[in-house]
């Protein structure tokens, strides 16, 4: 697996950049990779992906923009405002989570 380093955090990644190890997260690591977005995180961008984090846990596999909506209470407009273009793709990165099932 492909090693990136960040800000001095050491991770590993697979071949399109997700993280590989769960626990190398945290909100400091996704509020450094959001800048490579250029995005600034605040309280509104860490919702989403903390419920994703959460879900996660519980069923095994990153949740989709639907499930987000269903499960979440996320308006899917919202999700798209921060998280412009491919939110569901660029969430789970952030995230530190595998790439949604369907995301191309």
């Amino acid at each position: 697996m492909p090693t990136n380093t960040l800000n001095g955090r050491s991770f590993e990644v697979d071949g399109e950049g997700f993280l590989t190890r769960r626990d190398d997260w945290s909100e400091e690591l996704a509020t450094d990779l959001a800048t490579l977005l250029d995005l600034e995180l605040d309280a509104q961008h860490l919702a989403p992906l903390r419920f994703m984090r959460e879900d996660s846990a519980t069923t095994g596999v990153t949740p989709t923009l639907r499930r987000m909506q269903t499960v979440g209470g996320f308006d899917i407009k919202d999700l798209f405002a921060l998280y412009p273009g491919k939110p569901a793709k660029k969430m789970a990165w952030l995230a530190g989570l595998p790439k949604p099932v369907g995301c191309v």
